[in-house]
């Protein structure tokens, strides 16, 4: 179930800027030779999530889930200088590809890539982040955003992927084990009263807070 129709989406994206020529290679191998390029960000999402980057302008970024390092690319176009991104991938069997997307794109100072478990990975980094991306198992959501939100600054940002997951949140008929979790987790993030959120029906919905306390 597609959030906005085709032609809408078409017409945001010709007014938009345009896909970077190095990502647009990326979504093409990406949908050539991987089974589920569904889990790209591409183009649309892709131009948000680096407009986002540049408003926070973050010193340190973390993703939650790299798949083929499309959208780290994209968020690392807002870094500061000196600033570095840390993508956590389970799929080692992805290792190779990100890495030369990385190298490709000429971002191999600027970001490091972490091959393993988030829920074990996250509580070993030391880290105070400005910006999170959690595009990862939806099933571990919960536990990823409770595991983030005291690492990240006053004034930063969480963005959460895929929230809407093909509008069946909305539908009282879809009660599986990911979409139900999935509703406890938008329930629980309009509740914190540590941030302020909007979720936006982008793609299959992205839920933006910003750490205000």
């Amino acid at each position: 179930m597609d959030i906005i129709n085709k032609e809408t989406e078409l017409y945001c994206l010709t007014h938009s800027d345009p896909e970077p020529e190095v990502l647009a290679a990326i979504n093409r191998d990406t949908h050539a030779n991987l089974l589920k390029p569904r889990m790209l960000s591409g183009h649309f999402q892709g131009r948000l999530l680096s407009l986002i980057s540049k408003l926070v302008r973050p010193r340190n970024i973390l993703e939650i889930g790299t798949y083929t390092g499309y959208s780290a690319l994209c968020l690392a176009e807002g870094l500061q200088e000196g600033g570095r991104l840390y993508t956590l991938e389970a799929d080692e069997e992805l290792e190779g590809r990100i890495r030369r997307n990385i190298e490709i794109a000429g971002k191999t100072e600027n970001i490091e890539l972490i091959i393993g478990p988030a829920l074990d990975i996250i509580p070993t980094l030391d880290i105070k982040f400005d910006l999170v991306f959690i595009d990862a198992d939806k099933l571990n959501y919960l536990n990823y955003y409770k595991l983030v939100i005291e690492k990240v600054n006053i004034g930063g940002v969480i963005i959460s992927d895929n929230v809407l997951w093909s509008g069946k949140v909305t539908d009282e008929t879809k009660n599986d084990a990911t979409t139900q979790l999935l509703r406890e987790f938008n329930d629980y993030l309009a509740q914190d009263d540590r941030t302020d959120k909007v979720l936006l029906p982008v793609r299959d919905g992205l839920y933006v807070s910003l750490k205000t306390k």
